[in-house]
């Protein structure tokens, strides 16, 4: 069991088999030598049907982190891809809203402290400047319920143009002006975009609350990029790089590697070859867990 609050390597649910129950894989993370996992809240009903647990099933939770010693700091709310806050339907705004009402109660119940946000203002409609001040509106909105809770939104760089640069939140956290409206970096994302990667990490390493490890495949003329399912190693993802910019910018949080089971019975394998890799890159950027 860790005894240590320091939280430096975690794991996403999603790289472990749906069916497994929340003891199993917190169990496994540990084995695995990680120290936290992140849970996710995605368009599946099943995952979204956790917000509704009751107190018996949200306790269970909680014995089966402290049995562990594996943390559960951060919630992946991902469900918004499919009820935008941005959305021109208003019965569709409504249940953003019910979501991250829930998700708040949710986390305030389990002990999360950080609700990482997609970054899109639509994702199954066009966007445009009326789908922007919808968001921006319902941004100011989730960030008044979250600073009541004292839980903190932070926003991915996603795997479309609207927030695909720490530059692009920026411009949106200086309407916002919340201490409780951060940035989640996932470095996969930020470097398929071809982003000077060092400077928008300098950008907003003051907001910088967790960092999303994946490696992904370039966006170019002609090509669409891949966002997910890219192995580590084989993308456009300067790791070494990377982390010798953080350490060179002092970031102290914890990053989450961000993987999706295979299922083909080597799950845990590929997450410890995963995970050796990418000790590897911290050890060759001067990055010391």
């Amino acid at each position: 069991m860790h005894t240590t609050n320091t939280l430096c390597l975690g794991l996403y649910e999603k790289a472990l088999p749906a069916e497994l129950d929340w003891a199993q894989r917190l169990d496994i993370a540990s084995e695995l030598g990680f120290q936290f996992m992140e849970i996710s809240i995605d368009e599946q009903p099943e995952r979204q049907q956790r917000l509704d647990w009751n107190h018996q099933q949200r306790l269970a939770l909680i014995n089966a982190r402290f049995n562990s010693g594996i943390a559960l700091p951060s919630l992946c709310l991902s469900a918004h891809r499919r009820y935008p806050f941005g959305s021109a339907d208003a019965a569709t705004r409504q249940q953003a809203r019910v979501l991250m009402e829930k998700a708040l109660n949710f986390a305030v119940d389990v002990g999360i402290r950080n609700i990482q946000l997609a970054g899109y203002d639509v994702y199954y409609e066009s966007s445009d400047r009326h789908t922007r001040e919808r968001f921006i509106e319902g941004m100011q909105w989730a960030v008044a319920l979250a600073a009541k809770a004292q839980v903190m939104l932070s926003v991915e760089i996603m795997d479309t143009p609207f927030i695909n640069s720490i530059s692009k939140w920026r411009e949106f956290s200086r309407q916002i002006a919340s201490p409780w409206f951060t940035i989640y970096p996932d470095i996969g994302n930020l470097s398929a975009w071809g982003n000077d990667v060092a400077f928008e990490l300098e950008q907003g390493i003051d907001k910088i609350t967790a960092i999303h490890l994946k490696d992904t495949l370039a966006v170019a003329p002609g090509a669409a990029g891949q966002f997910r399912d890219v192995p580590f190693g084989s993308g456009c993802v300067d790791f070494a790089h990377t982390f010798a910019v953080l350490k060179r910018l002092k970031y102290q949080g914890p990053f989450l590697l961000e993987m999706w089971a295979r299922n083909d019975g080597e799950d845990r394998q590929h997450i410890a070859q995963a995970k050796r890799w990418i000790e590897q890159q911290m050890q060759i950027g001067g990055m010391v867990c």
